[in-house]
Parts: C-alpha cells; structure tokens; sequence
C-alpha cells in the first residue's frame, strides 16, 4: 500500500516571482515607447491643420472665381464660406488673423504668427494660448500653398 503523498501540481512561488521579475523588465523596456505619444499626437494634429489649410485655400480661391465681383489682383477683398466672411488677398485667403485661420477653422487651436509679406507661419499651440516652437508650417497667401520645406515637428 502506498501511502506517500500524491503528485502535485501548480507553480512553486519562485516561478512565480521569476514570471513577475521577467514581466516588470518587459514593461521597463517597452514603457519608454509609449510614455511620450502627445508629442506624435501633436505632429499628426499639424499635418492635418496643414491639409485643411490646402484645401481651404483652394475652396476659397474658387468661391472668389466663382464671383464676378471677386478681383484676384487687389487686397482687400472677402467671400462667404458655411456664412462665414473669410478677409482674401490676390484671390487666396489672407496671411492673417480673419484670412486663412478662419477659412480653414484652426483658429482655436493653431497660433497664427506675424505675417511676413505673403506668409505667416502658424503653430500648435501649447495649451496655454502660446506658440509651440518647432511645431509650425508656413502658409503663403500669393497662391494659397504650404511650402513643404518649412513644415517644422521636431518640436512638438
């Protein structure tokens, strides 16, 4: 008759703690990769306020064309997008406050810059109001284009 005791089963506690030991050194690598994603979050934001501004400035340049009374050659003219007056120059929406900001309706979450001459660059804006450096695209009002070269996210 064979009274020892039975075969057991389960896991011994230092297997245990060998699995939670190798799962805590896992997550220590694997954290750094998703710690910091509103930087990402912010870079995609701006690429997307870049595509409304392309396509907003083309929308609005064909209302201005569609116009009879719409004059491409001087400043100061404005057309009605959704029944919104969006301020153009040179039949593209102004490269200021009331122009392309407006047009593109960024303007509650884009910084615009000031405007040099044709172009302004606008911002992500950090949360407070201000600009974020480094996170930034140029917009130019002579033909409605963002300049590939001057998109900037190293910053967000």
């Amino acid at each position: 008759m064979n009274t020892g005791r039975g075969k057991e089963e389960g896991f011994t506690l230092i297997e245990l703690v060998m699995v939670i030991v190798i799962l805590g050194i896992l997550a220590a690598f694997a954290l750094p990769r998703f710690a910091d994603l509103g930087g990402d979050a912010r870079a995609a934001t701006l690429q997307g306020a870049i595509g409304s501004v392309k396509s907003a400035a083309g929308i609005a340049h064909s209302a201005c064309l569609a116009r009879s009374s719409c004059d491409e050659s001087s400043a100061g003219q404005t057309v009605s997008l959704e029944g919104t007056s969006v301020d153009m120059n040179g039949g593209y929406p102004a490269a200021a406050a009331g122009g392309i900001d407006v047009a593109a309706q960024i303007q509650d979450d884009f910084v615009l810059g000031t405007a040099s001459g044709t172009t302004i660059q606008i911002s992500a804006d950090d949360g407070s109001g201000s600009a974020l450096t480094d996170c930034n695209f140029t917009y130019d009002e002579s033909d409605g284009t963002v300049d590939p070269t001057s998109v900037t996210t190293s910053g967000c």
